[in-house]
């Protein structure tokens, strides 16, 4: 006998099929919906505090780590929390991993873009490298291609080496496992994960037979299988991501839908952009922030902490708004300065190529967005976790490997390579071109003759850039993007070592496992290329200015270090330096780049500054009690 709740998803499942019936491409009910869901969002009546409302803690930012902390701070029911995010919350496009790239220059994304680079992102319009920023409850874990990596092991040790105690491997290592959920075939016995955690980590189960073939010429070219959040990260592997069942798990489902509505001390508003911070400038105390919430400014305050979890782009720009940064950059736009900090003096970011790119004799393997079928989408809706919808945007496996040239030990990986069947062509030249702001030209002419045709593409990606940039505001108005530069590529090592990344994604691509697809490298020369011999070392390194990609990995804008680190601006407790009851905890407080994706290190920064957190405060509450 069916039971209601059975009887309610069939009738749903029929509906969706007798809208895509009609739809022209399967996609389109999908948007659709998507933008009727927006709609309703910002219409429904949500929780706003009353202008000088006072909590406990404020959470500035829903982001990866400001969900998390909302979730741990709130488990003490005598503690109030706000958390407050710019924008709104997920739809159905954020729940599908397939359709990654389409969120970026949405409302879901800030939209932000370097400033012109000197040295990179010379196929781009304007030569500037889009800045992808998740502007959603979920932060950019709602937006990205959902990679799971923790970086090496010996990241973490340097992070302590530099002074930062607390923060060695084995000190980090289980605020990592304590989060994680895995769901990982043939690793549920690993003593590297955890399975209890919130967050789901899981094997995407539909697997191209080009990501197999790929996975079976790097083992051919001497890279081991491996599980690369395990004790050895030189290897290769499918790839591990924050997918359930085959559905994205952002950090907003993951930590704040299960306890949105049952703690009654989380308070979460959507829709609203803090502007300011706001400091007693006598006693330079944290006092609460300013923010805007459809057209009017409200107040609110903080009995304990106010915390900056809005990422490695706008926790800086908050700081200098309030008047906490680098006296210069303030003076020129007319804030008043409160506190001297080299707010945004550091940016580090880990640039990528785009390609090389190779054909191959399979049929249907590619991932055309012309190729998802109207039975994918029902039996994604049905719970099957096995559509290419759970896909996560084509790119499924990741190799990391130690380049020739490298100075890291030999047990640190300098370069991984992302492979996806998947290409700017694999979409007819919109939604991946857009994302990236290259230009029409340059998909004319390298591009768009492999549409419709089977291939793949490699990304090498640089793990440690020595290129360095920085971050400042543009004007005093809040609602004004900020001056973002890089600085991709200024130092020519790390040409270097991407070139050397080329090379190995070929010579994978050589191996007799890729040849049994007959993987065969594009070679058509780029813009601004084609005086230089197709494949030459003089070549690739022409080409990796043109096509400077990244996976947006923003880190130290609001760098952690002791107090003999001239460029800290927060101690290893993640307080601002200068100012009482303020931190910031986000990726912009890392001192080094991880050798990995940095969506998983904000999960970790935020259970370490929860637990850092707790002490301090609930060690104060028993002092008062026993007084």
């Amino acid at each position: 006998m069916k039971t209601v709740e059975s009887i309610i998803l069939s009738s749903a499942l029929l509906f969706i099929s007798l809208q895509l019936i009609e739809a022209a491409n399967p996609f389109d009910y999908v948007f659709k919906r998507a933008a009727e869901e927006n709609q309703r969002d910002r219409e429904k009546r949500q929780y706003v505090p009353k202008d000088n409302s006072i909590f406990d803690f404020i959470i500035v930012g829903g982001g990866s780590a400001g969900c998390l902390l909302a979730n741990r701070l709130s488990e003490n029911p005598r503690w109030s929390v706000l958390l407050i995010e710019a924008g709104g919350n997920e739809n159905i496009v954020h729940d599908m991993p397939i359709l990654a790239p389409n969120l970026q220059k949405t409302d879901s994304d800030w939209q932000y873009q370097t400033t012109p680079q000197e040295n990179a992102c010379f196929g781009m319009r304007d030569r500037k490298c889009s800045l992808p920023h998740g502007k959603v409850l979920g932060g950019s874990s709602s937006i990205n291609y959902l990679y799971y990596t923790r970086g090496n092991m010996r990241d973490y040790y340097n992070w302590a080496a530099l002074g930062n105690y607390g923060w060695s491997f084995p000190e980090v290592f289980h605020y990592y496992m304590k989060s994680e959920g895995a769901y990982l075939k043939g690793l549920e016995q690993s003593p590297w994960h955890n399975r209890t955690g919130e967050l789901s980590v899981e094997f995407v189960e539909f697997r191209s037979e080009i990501a197999k073939y790929f996975v079976k010429g790097a083992q051919d070219a001497g890279l081991k299988s491996v599980d690369y959040n395990g004790y050895s990260q030189l290897g290769v592997s499918f790839a591990q991501a924050t997918t359930r069942n085959g559905h994205r798990a952002s950090s907003s489902k993951s930590f704040i839908e299960p306890i949105r509505y049952s703690r009654k001390n989380l308070h979460v508003i959507n829709y609203s952009t803090v502007i300011k911070i706001i400091i007693d400038p006598i006693t330079l105390t944290a006092l609460g922030v300013e923010h805007v919430y459809k057209g009017k400014v409200y107040s609110v305050h903080s009995r304990k902490e106010t915390i900056l979890s809005a990422g490695a782009l706008h926790s800086p720009q908050l700081l200098m708004l309030s008047g906490i940064g680098p006296g210069e950059n303030l003076q020129r736009v007319g804030i008043s300065q409160l506190v001297e900090l080299p707010v945004g003096q550091v940016l580090y970011d880990q640039v990528t190529h785009f390609g090389p790119v190779f054909t191959t004799n399979t049929t249907g393997s590619t991932l055309f967005g012309n190729t998802i079928t109207q039975k994918d989408l029902d039996q994604y809706f049905a719970g099957s976790a096995g559509t290419r919808i759970s896909s996560t945007a084509g790119f499924e496996t990741l190799a990391f490997f130690r380049t020739r040239n490298s100075r890291t030990p030999t047990d640190v990986p300098n370069i991984e390579i992302a492979m996806g069947a998947v290409g700017l062509a694999s979409d007819g030249g919109t939604t991946f071109k857009t994302a990236a702001n290259f230009r029409d030209d340059v998909y004319q002419k390298a591009f768009s003759e492999l549409e419709n045709r089977d291939h793949f593409t490699t990304i090498p990606v640089l793990l440690y850039p020595k290129s360095k940039g920085s971050l400042r505001l543009r004007d005093r108005n809040p609602f004004s993007p900020p001056e973002i530069n890089p600085n991709y590529l200024k130092e020519q090592e790390d040409v270097e070592f991407l070139l050397e990344g080329i090379k190995e994604a070929i010579r994978i691509a050589e191996t007799p496992s890729m040849q049994k697809i007959n993987a065969t490298l594009w070679k058509r020369n780029v813009p601004g290329c084609e005086h230089l011999k197709f494949g030459t070392d003089e070549y690739w390194r022409c080409s990796i200015r043109v096509l400077s990609y990244n996976f947006y990995h923003y880190i130290g804008t609001c760098r952690m270090g002791p107090h003999t680190d001239p460029m800290a601006v927060v101690s290893p407790e993640l307080k601002v330096r200068g100012v009482r009851r303020l931190r910031v905890v986000d990726n912009s407080v890392v001192p080094t780049m991880p050798a990995g994706h940095t969506a998983a290190v904000a999960l970790m920064i935020a259970e370490k500054a929860a637990d850092l957190i707790k002490q301090e405060w609930e060690q104060n509450y028993k002092i008062n009690i026993n007084t």
